[in-house]
């Protein structure tokens, strides 16, 4: 078997590859006397067939056989003879044979690049918070928003009141399409509506009606009405004011407090501390990502890109539910973001190579207790975990993830940067 390789753009290679003809013949020649212990023709008893009808009859259908076989297997060998490592499967082009008997083919495939890591520099912002007395307020604010009830009320709409109302728009006066609805409740100060319809309704009254004139914000999503002039006519049906539930054992216990107040901020305190180091975590991570794919371009097999835009397209198609099936989702919506998981996979495999970081299996046992910890029985989702092979192996991948984070603090240069548990959470 002769072998040569070129060069094509970028990472592909041209793989010409030449079978020895003696070794075709070899192989059909044996599959031929196979197929004459059982093959029947008209006045030949099977396995009495002469090999040159053998040939005539079925020469061809098994040269083809035995030439799609020897592609298979003398591929895989030529690529280890000429040491190269494909990104993806080939392309295979079978060539006649000569009239000297002589096959051959051409593959054409990609290689996967070298990576040469970068000297990591740069430098990463720690943030620093902590969980306050105020955060804690707030939170509890939320919960108690949350069981909120709407009490009618005979006075004009305030901000935070719930209004019922009727609207219909008008565009260069015609109505469009989702500008009309009747008894929609809408709690003022929401956002739910466009900028300035809402505060148009403050003030207004039980049985009011009302004329607004806005205009459609220039990027919004219905391109038809993005920037237009639009008068809509409102009526109010109802103005409600919230009632907040009060603050007491009873509502404690709706959260699953049965120690009273006290016990649910501290439930509140201990769970928000928990989100607060994650949070924390997830910001260094990503500038530790950032830096990571910032330091090291490399060039990238189409192949690889490909393969992880689909499994993106496949991952939001299951995100999406039933019905994402039923349309196609363009390509060029994930390709930055395959580029980016791609090239983070081969660097920080490298990183794992040159440095040698293995998993610790000790920060492996401490993530899971941490997570089992949350349960009524955390012992058997301890087990659960171990006796799971795929189950701890995605823990083991987190695991490792924070150990080449951990390597890039030492590498980078490291900053604190004083923030808090509301900013941590308004940027995620």
């Amino acid at each position: 078997m002769q072998v040569s390789v070129e060069s094509g753009e970028g990472l592909e290679r041209r793989l010409t590859v030449e079978l020895p003809a003696e070794q075709v013949e070899v192989e059909v020649t044996k599959r031929l006397k196979k197929i004459g212990r059982t093959a029947k023709l008209d006045g030949f008893r099977p396995g009495k067939v002469p090999m040159n009808m053998l040939r005539r009859n079925y020469g061809g259908q098994v040269l083809q056989e035995v030439y799609g076989h020897m592609i298979e297997t003398s591929y895989q060998e030529a690529i280890q003879q000429e040491k190269l490592h494909p990104a993806g499967m080939p392309k295979i082009e079978p060539k006649e044979a000569t009239e000297e008997g002589l096959f051959s083919y051409v593959a054409t495939l990609e290689i996967m690049p070298e990576v040469e890591l970068a000297k990591l520099e740069g430098e990463i912002k720690r943030p620093v918070a902590e969980v306050g007395d105020q955060d804690i307020e707030a939170m509890i604010d939320k919960l108690r928003k949350q069981k909120a009830t709407w009490n009618s009320v005979e006075r004009a709409a305030e901000e935070g009141d719930q209004v019922k109302i009727n609207f219909s728009g008008m565009v260069d006066g015609e109505a469009f399409e989702g500008g009309s609805a009747e008894g929609v409740d809408l709690v003022l100060g929401s956002k739910r509506m466009i900028d300035g319809f809402e505060s148009g309704l403050v003030g207004m009254v039980k049985e009011e009606k009302r004329s607004i004139d806005l205009k459609f914000p220039d990027d919004y999503q219905v391109e038809e009405l993005a920037g237009k002039p639009v008068t809509f006519e409102v009526e109010v049906n109802e103005v409600s004011e919230e009632i907040l539930p009060s603050l007491d054992d009873n509502f404690a216990k709706d959260f699953g407090a049965e120690g009273g107040v006290d016990k649910l901020k501290t439930d509140i305190r201990e769970n928000m501390e928990r989100e607060l180091d994650q949070r924390i975590k997830s910001k260094i991570k990503s500038q530790a990502m950032d830096l990571i794919y910032q330091l090291n371009p490399i060039d990238l097999p189409n192949a690889l890109i490909e393969e992880e835009i689909e499994a993106l397209r496949k991952q939001t198609r299951e995100q999406m539910g039933q019905g994402a099936g039923s349309f196609e989702l363009p390509r060029e919506m994930f390709e930055e973001q395959a580029k980016r998981r791609v090239t983070l996979g081969l660097v920080i495999g490298e990183i794992i190579k040159q440095n040698d970081i293995q998993v610790d299996n000790d920060r492996v046992s401490k993530t899971i207790e941490e997570f089992a910890a949350s349960y009524e029985q955390p012992e058997e989702v301890v087990k659960y975990y171990y006796g799971n092979q795929q189950q701890l192996a995605s823990v083991q991948n987190v695991v490792l993830e924070d150990q080449i984070v951990d390597w890039v603090m030492d590498q980078a240069t490291v900053s604190d940067e004083q923030t808090t548990f509301a900013a941590l959470t308004e940027q995620s």
